[in-house]
């Protein structure tokens, strides 16, 4: 989750409302058929469109948003779908989004950083205030400042611990992988088999796996860091990290990065490769199975025909309340029981019990009985599922499956036909289990529109034809 917390919210994100209730209102993301016109720009790339949507209505007039920021606070962009915009108002929005670029290149960094490891270990210093490192010559403009001297190579190579996390809750909560969770990927990938991994938005995991490659010679794993945080430009030659938005897909230095990522997936024909991603919990899943079916195609092309079959390896880290809308756009994938904790989250945290517990699991394609979870944390392998499970987590005979998705004991119900959260009762009310304390009226699932339980919004016969937004995801995938 090292990727800043830029999700998509009340300002631009998933619906907000519940289904059925009258009054409920959201803003939904929209893909449009191909071939559409290009989104126009902010500073965070190619912007989104989006749909209001009422309860009881038809949509709204569709808009252009921010893909990364969720408060209009940290990014202001707004446009009608069909708005027209002046020739000036065009130049003054370039200008804009240049302003709001990082002040140095990509190659200025990286040459930076070439002449302060030839610094005596007394010249090197970092800003903590700028989150700069700095060169002599820059020390004049920082001397006000708190400044950290004599920075070793060490604390070079674990930048996530010399930087500070972003921790703006709205656009930046930037939460880091605790050391726990880091070294039983580090540990669990090469035994897998592979040689290569791109660490899409999880810079602590790419971090330990170039200590890993630097302190063991027999080690032969490579990383590449996609983030959306600029700092790591700083730390990071030009084939190791790459500035990118994974909500849209946009590197940020143009085709020379895609290029860097491009060849990385490519090479030994794609072999030895797999994707690991920490996406921020609070965008929507629809935008990153696009951008991440666009980093699948961009492996496939240096397949060979009698490959054409295979998937990329991918660990998508997200929470368990996520599976059913992950499955929707990967449905190879299964949810490992595995908790992902963090460093500065006061809630993602191993060793809690009950619901205190962190909801954060390992989604992958990978077959799950391959994959060794640790018998000292109470991990255990069932015969029956053909994977490991938590210690809690019990396999019903019932569902002929090891139910539970929160590390509790899950409880059958013979009404439902499935088993549910151990806190839920069958409500005979609303005809399935519940919180004790929910509320009995409406229907909790079908038309957002009418409310009524046998169709969903984007078939709804009461919206014209012409009004239809075209949500047809799998369309859209289809050609990326």
């Amino acid at each position: 989750m090292a990727a800043p917390r830029a999700g998509l919210g009340a300002g631009a994100g998933a619906a907000a409302g519940v289904p059925g209730r009258q009054g409920s209102s959201g803003v939904e993301v929209v893909f449009p058929s191909e071939p559409a016109p290009p989104a126009p720009l902010c500073p965070h790339g190619p912007t989104l469109l989006f749909v209001k949507v009422n309860q009881g209505k038809e949509e709204t007039r569709r808009f252009y948003a921010c893909s990364a920021c969720r408060d209009r606070k940290d990014c202001n962009f707004f446009q009608w779908e069909d708005e027209k915009l002046s020739g000036a108002r065009l130049a003054a929005r370039e200008a804009h989004n240049r302003k709001c670029q990082p002040p140095l290149s990509r190659t200025q960094c990286a040459e930076r950083y070439l002449k302060f490891i030839e610094l005596p270990l007394s010249q090197r210093k970092f800003c903590q205030r700028c989150q700069q490192l700095l060169l002599p010559d820059d020390w004049e403009k920082h001397h006000e400042h708190r400044v950290v001297g004599d920075i070793s190579i060490t604390q070079l190579r674990r930048p996530s611990q010399l930087l500070y996390p972003l921790e703006n809750k709205k656009t930046n909560a930037q939460y880091l992988f605790a050391d726990r969770s880091c070294q039983f990927l580090v540990d669990l990938l090469p035994t897998l088999g592979f040689t290569r991994v791109l660490c899409v938005g999880t810079p602590r995991l790419h971090e330990l796996i170039r200590l890993k490659a630097s302190d063991d010679k027999k080690s032969n794993i490579k990383s590449l860091l996609l983030d959306i945080d600029f700092r790591y430009s700083q730390f990071y030659m030009e084939d190791s990290f790459c500035h990118y938005n994974m909500f849209n897909h946009h590197f940020f230095d143009g085709k020379a990065a895609l290029e860097v990522c491009r060849t990385f997936l490519q090479e030994d024909k794609g072999e030895g490769v797999i994707m690991v991603t920490d996406p921020p919990f609070g965008g929507l899943v629809e935008p990153l199975a696009v951008t991440f079916k666009k980093l699948i195609a961009m492996w496939k092309e240096g397949q060979s025909e009698g490959s054409s079959h295979k998937e990329l390896p991918i660990f998508w880290i997200f929470p368990y309340f996520f599976e059913s809308r992950i499955r929707q756009f990967f449905p190879s994938f299964c949810m490992l029981d595995y908790q992902v904790d963090y460093d500065n989250h006061a809630l993602y945290k191993h060793g809690k019990t009950g619901r205190k517990q962190s909801p954060v699991r390992i989604f992958t394609n990978i077959p799950p009985n391959k994959i060794i979870l640790p018998s000292e944390e109470g991990y255990r392998f069932c015969p029956l599922c053909q994977r490991y499970i938590s210690l809690e987590n019990q396999h019903c005979e019932h569902c002929n499956s090891c139910t539970s998705k929160d590390g509790r004991k899950w409880n059958h119900c013979f009404f439902c036909k499935k088993c549910v959260k151990p806190s839920w009762i069958h409500c005979s009310i609303c005809g399935h289990c519940a919180l004790p304390d929910h509320s009995c009226g409406g229907p909790k699932d079908g038309c957002f529109i009418c409310g009524e339980l046998d169709h969903k919004r984007s078939t709804c016969p009461k919206i014209t034809t012409s009004k239809k937004v075209n949500r047809s995801i799998s369309f859209h995938l289809a050609t990326c």
